[in-house]
């Protein structure tokens, strides 16, 4: 297994979902696999499997014959496909919103990414497997983390 965060996170758009029609991301047959509940890992076939980033639609996966893997047959809730609040963000290290925001408002920051890059570079993350996506969360992070200061920054009255 290669080390997940230091790769490139790009990867190549590929085949659109046969349900929503968004274009999908290459996803590793081992991350799939890993995910998948028992009886959806029972039909799964070797053909290249695509990520649907779309978070209104249900699909998780879907492969190059059509085949498609909904949210039900995934064993973690995906963070894309859920609503902003609670979601699980860091799949290695349980780092979720719900936790970041607390720890913005007892703090007024959070230093999840920090964290993160933190176990990053002792080589203990496992994004490749571990997030639906197949890739780096740091990213996801670090957006979450701005997504969430700036709700609070919004919220905050400037004194004068």
């Amino acid at each position: 297994m290669s080390s997940c965060c230091s790769q490139s996170d790009a990867v190549r758009i590929a085949r659109t979902c046969p349900v929503g029609s968004t274009p999908g991301k290459e996803v590793d047959l081992q991350t799939v696999k890993a995910l998948l509940r028992e009886h959806p890992l029972r039909r799964i076939s070797a053909l290249q499997h695509y990520f649907c980033p779309e978070p209104t639609c249900e699909v998780v996966y879907f492969d190059e014959a059509g085949v498609v893997y909904q949210k039900d047959d995934v064993r973690v809730a995906v963070w894309q496909k859920e609503a902003s609040g609670c979601r699980m963000i860091c799949y290695c290290f349980d780092e979720n919103e719900a936790d970041m925001l607390a720890e913005c408002e007892q703090t007024g920051t959070t230093a999840a990414a920090d964290r993160v890059r933190a176990h990053i570079a002792a080589g203990r993350c496992a994004c490749d497997v571990r997030n639906p996506r197949g890739a780096c969360c740091l990213g996801d992070v670090l957006a979450a983390v701005a997504r969430i200061e700036e709700t609070l920054a919004a919220k905050t009255p400037i004194r004068s």
